[in-house]
């Protein structure tokens, strides 16, 4: 049987997939499905902080192999400057560890144009894109003129240019009605730049991924696929128009790697404690003043560029609509030491368990739901007193009660267990609960029957990060198995 995790953001991006990928990513095959050079993962690792965009974070782990796969779109310069950098910080990238699937599309220099000039056109409808060139790459993805990493490394100089010249001979006709000054009319200097200067780093690096990626599935191998980007990013399923031009979900990070749904043994759903969003776009539980200040300060809520996310309380209503959506089987809660402490100091912490609807025909109404205007829907809280400290905790148990109590409040109310708690901003500080079947009956909703494989993959999971548990273990699956049984049949 097949040994495939999928690791998936729940809210808006920033959630800590990076941290949880490398978690699980010791001595596997690691795929970076979707994103480009501005969605990514940070690593603290011992007090060494290691940020990756396009590769995946397993490639700082010894005895991975890494693909970039087909369904992310790949800056040529970022690249090469992420992968010099890894290996000067003393990361092993080689050709040997490092696989770029020739199906991956390239971002050019006439995409972020593009992309420039599409949103200054928008004014204030703006969308608060990260102006990378991405939208533009995934439109001629989908309009089938794309230059892949295959064109890279196989076409000719003169083939390269008389494909490229092809799509500006249509980019510039826009270009020239509306922003005539990024008109691009040397194709020469655009093939040297934005090109062949990089040939001679990443082409190595390129090969069909299936003749790793279709013996593993079936060796039972064991294989990560990192999500980038979250659920309401998400082009169909998200806060459209404010999204991203892929499909970040469960569904569209499989197919984006080249794996069916039928070989996933888990999907691992990652959340924040608390929420925060970049750019514009719905987000109910937003805070401001005092209270947003709090939550940004204790969570390090900050771009790159050191200005701030916006910052609100933590939304179950997205959370189980994500969870359902996705298919999670078990949620990671990160950041719970600094939701700890964001209590302590305003003495109170808030999670929207409903939303008052206020239709645009009709009297408001209590749902819980994500309507697709959700810009009209007004939180309903629970309201936690305090917060804790979780400093000194090295397991679910040593855990102060108000954690625990606030952890298995979200396990009920979403309907999967927490298995992962982020309690520290290194990839060491996180705490894996000991989950049972017994566990599982009370989040999984009455006669709501998993797969086989899922509980037997929480036996396996448990074994790892319990070994002297496991014989314990064994007869509490006997019991609990049992009570399955009675339950549901």
């Amino acid at each position: 049987m097949a040994n495939v995790t999928v690791i998936v953001g729940t809210q808006w991006g920033n959630e800590g997939k990076g941290r949880i990928a490398h978690h699980v990513s010791k001595e596997c095959i690691a795929i970076r499905a979707t994103g480009s050079s501005r969605a990514g993962h940070t690593v603290l690792i011992n007090g060494q902080k290691f940020t990756l965009h396009l590769l995946p974070a397993a490639i700082v782990l010894p005895n991975t192999t890494c693909i970039i796969g087909p369904g992310v779109v790949i800056d040529l310069p970022s690249l090469a400057t992420e992968i010099r950098t890894l290996q000067a910080m003393g990361v092993k990238v080689s050709p040997e560890r490092l696989i770029i699937s020739p199906r991956a599309h390239i971002i050019l220099p006439y995409h972020i144009s593009m992309d420039k000039m599409h949103e200054a056109l928008k004014g204030e409808q703006k969308l608060g894109t990260t102006l990378s060139g991405v939208g533009p790459c995934q439109s001629d993805k989908m309009n089938r003129i794309g230059i892949r990493m295959e064109d890279f490394a196989s076409l000719s100089i003169q083939e390269l240019m008389e494909k490229i010249s092809h799509i500006i001979k249509i980019d510039n006709v826009v270009l020239n009605a509306f922003s005539p000054e990024n008109v691009i009319t040397q194709i020469h200097t655009l093939i040297d730049e934005g090109i062949l200067n990089y040939r001679s780093l990443i082409v190595p690096y390129i090969r069909d991924e299936r003749p790793i990626l279709t013996p593993a599935l079936f060796n039972d191998d064991k294989i990560v696929v990192e999500g980038s980007q979250s659920f309401y990013l998400d082009i169909d399923q998200g806060d459209y128009p404010y999204v991203t031009s892929s499909s970040p979900t469960t569904s569209g990070t499989l197919a984006a790697a080249g794996i069916g749904p039928i070989y996933v043994c888990e999907v691992l759903g990652v959340a924040k404690a608390y929420c925060s969003r970049v750019g514009e776009g719905p987000f109910n539980t937003e805070q401001f003043g005092p209270t947003a200040n709090a939550i940004r300060k204790i969570g390090k809520e900050y771009n790159s560029d050191g200005s701030p996310r916006r910052c609100g309380w933590l939304d179950l209503v997205r959370l189980k609509n994500a969870v359902i959506l996705d298919g999670i089987t078990e949620l990671c809660l990160m950041h719970l030491d600094d939701l700890g402490r964001i209590g302590w100091k305003l003495g109170e912490i808030k999670v929207c368990t409903s939303y008052i609807y206020n239709q645009s025909n009709g009297w408001p109404m209590t749902i819980d739901y994500v309507p697709i205007d959700s810009e009209n829907c007004e939180p309903i809280y629970k309201t936690f007193r305090g917060g804790w400290d979780t400093s000194g905790c090295t397991d679910y148990e040593s855990l102060p009660e108000p954690a625990k109590k606030f952890v298995e409040f979200v396990e009920e109310f979403v309907g999967v267990p927490v298995m992962y708690m982020g309690i520290g901003p290194d990839v060491n500080d996180i705490i894996i609960k000991w989950v049972t079947l017994v566990t599982l009956h009370k989040t999984i909703p009455r006669r709501q029957i998993l797969p086989p494989f899922f509980y037997f993959n929480i036996f396996i999971t448990c074994q790892e990060a319990h070994l002297i548990k496991a014989i314990s273990f064994c007869s509490l699956i006997e019991q609990a198995f049992c009570r399955f049984v009675s339950l549901h049949f």
